[in-house]
């Protein structure tokens, strides 16, 4: 069963259920529950496929779209189910803007133990930011590290010189 989308708003024209990717903002509010995650990423999936991103991007927003809410739910708001994300998200054949905010304490950004040093090389957690951040083209924190904006450009139809760019 697919669950359903909370509080959604779409934004900036395209009509909604439209099969082809246009220029939508869609915003939505769910339970700090990893099922109720997981449809929010299969819709952004979706549309960066409808999009035309190649394989790479598909691959790194899937991986840092996890990693964020993953940590909204686990380590923001403690698995409260009290507790609610916000996830927006705008997907146009250039370029994917998530952004994942929850309601936990926040975080300073500095402080999160670097997962490549020495003494954390064989830890089994705390890697995720990592990958966000290594995967995305652009990492925004605000409010102490509560809101995440996500942004990667498709480059499946750029130049070979401007890919590396």
């Amino acid at each position: 069963m697919v669950a359903p989308r909370r509080n959604n708003h779409r934004t900036l024209g395209g009509p909604e259920g439209s099969s082809a990717a246009s220029d939508t903002s869609v915003k939505t509010t769910i339970p700090s529950d990893y099922a109720e995650a997981r449809e929010v990423q299969r819709q952004i999936r979706q549309e960066v496929e409808r999009a035309g991103f190649d394989a790479d991007s598909q691959f790194a927003i899937k991986l840092s779209l996890e990693e964020a809410m993953i940590n909204a739910i686990k380590h923001g708001n403690q698995l409260d189910p009290c507790k609610r994300v916000i996830v927006e998200w705008n997907v146009t054949p250039q370029t994917a803007e998530i952004t994942i905010e929850d309601e936990g304490p926040g975080f300073d950004r500095r402080s999160v133990p670097d997962p490549t040093h020495e003494s954390n090389i064989e830890k089994l957690t705390g890697r995720g930011i990592l990958l966000i951040e290594s995967y995305m083209h652009k990492v925004e924190w605000a409010k102490q590290g509560r809101r995440l904006k996500l942004v990667r450009h498709n480059v499946a139809g750029l130049p070979t010189e401007a890919r590396s760019a």
